[in-house]
C-alpha cells in the first residue's frame, strides 16, 4: 500500500507542480508538459513493477500512435479560445475532436498492419 501511496504522491506532484509553474511562466510549463512525463512514469513504475522490457517497448511504440489524434486538441483548443468560443465550449468541441480522430485511427491502424 506504501508504494502506490508513493507512486499516487509523485505523479500529483508532478501535475500540481506544472500547474503552479504556468501561473508564473507558460513556456517553461509548458515544455514541462509537453514531455511525455505520463509515459515517462508509466513506464518507470512499469519497470519497478517487474515488467518486461519488450512489454514496455511495445507500450511506448503504441503511444507513438496514439499521440497523432492528441496533437488535434492542442491544434484545436487555442483556435477556438481566440475566436471567442469560450473555455468550456472549446474544451468541449477540442475533446470531441480527439476522441473523433482516435475512433477514426484506430480502423486506420488496423487496417495497415500496426498492432496496438
Amino acid at each position: 500500500m506504501l508504494y502506490y501511496t508513493l507512486k499516487f504522491c509523485i505523479s500529483a506532484l508532478i501535475i500540481v507542480l506544472i500547474s503552479e509553474i504556468a501561473k508564473r511562466h507558460s513556456v517553461f510549463a509548458a515544455l514541462m508538459a509537453a514531455l511525455p512525463l505520463t509515459s515517462l512514469l508509466a513506464m518507470i513504475w512499469m519497470h519497478f513493477d517487474g515488467v518486461e522490457s519488450t512489454q514496455i517497448a511495445m507500450l511506448s511504440g503504441q503511444i507513438f500512435w496514439l499521440v497523432l489524434p492528441s496533437l488535434l486538441f492542442f491544434i484545436l483548443f487555442p483556435v477556438l479560445i481566440k475566436q471567442g468560443f469560450g473555455f468550456w465550449l472549446s474544451l468541449g468541441l477540442s475533446v470531441t475532436a480527439t476522441v473523433t480522430g482516435y475512433l477514426l485511427l484506430l480502423p486506420l491502424l488496423r487496417r495497415l498492419g500496426v498492432q496496438l
